[in-house]
């Protein structure tokens, strides 16, 4: 992956029209900045998901993809089509910018604004790699793939088991935490 340069700019507070320090216009093709895998043959995975506030239980996530395959491409949804759970407190280009600084991720990418199908479509890849948790039916979206043309399996992580008393593997656990322990 190629490293980007942080010019400092101030942006919007979901970041949503942005990737990195590239601008995506007019809500265009979020993948554009993509590397792509080092070799035509590589296999590719795809994880996704929101990932507000990182944890073992998305790192453990992440390992299991990229097992999955030879290079991982990580989507990560905007804030705008976040509508499942509360939307999340750290803004778009952060969260790209946190997950694809992780060792298993090669590439990260925001999600399309309108259609969480485009970034599939231009990545093909072999694998998608559903986390344990996420709300996600597997067959609706193996449907949506043949309805596309798009010849892609869809697997699903396993649950990272806690390794210690007290280890938190979920955002809302952190933020209950912060909010129990910091809280007025």
């Amino acid at each position: 992956m190629t490293e980007k340069k942080d010019e400092g700019t101030a942006t919007a507070p979901d970041d949503s029209d942005d990737l990195g320090d590239h601008p995506v216009p007019d809500g265009g093709d979020p993948t554009a900045d993509l590397d792509g895998p080092p070799t035509a043959d590589a296999r590719v995975v795809v994880a996704q998901g929101t990932f507000d506030v990182l944890h073992p239980g998305h790192l453990h996530y992440f390992r299991e993809a990229a097992a999955m395959g030879d290079w991982l491409v990580v989507i990560i949804a905007r804030r705008s089509n976040v509508t499942h759970k509360d939307p999340p407190v750290v803004p778009d280009r952060q969260r790209r910018e946190m997950v694809a600084g992780l060792g298993p991720v090669d590439e990260a990418v925001l999600g399309h604004p309108e259609d969480i199908f485009v970034p599939i479509e231009r990545i093909r890849p072999e694998v998608i790699a559903l986390g344990h948790d996420q709300h996600h039916d597997p067959d609706a979206i193996r449907a949506e793939l043949d309805r596309r043309g798009i010849d892609c399996a869809v697997e699903r992580a396993s649950a990272r088991e806690p390794r210690f008393e007290g280890e938190l593997l979920s955002t809302n656990d952190i933020v209950e935490r912060i909010l129990s322990e910091r809280g007025d």
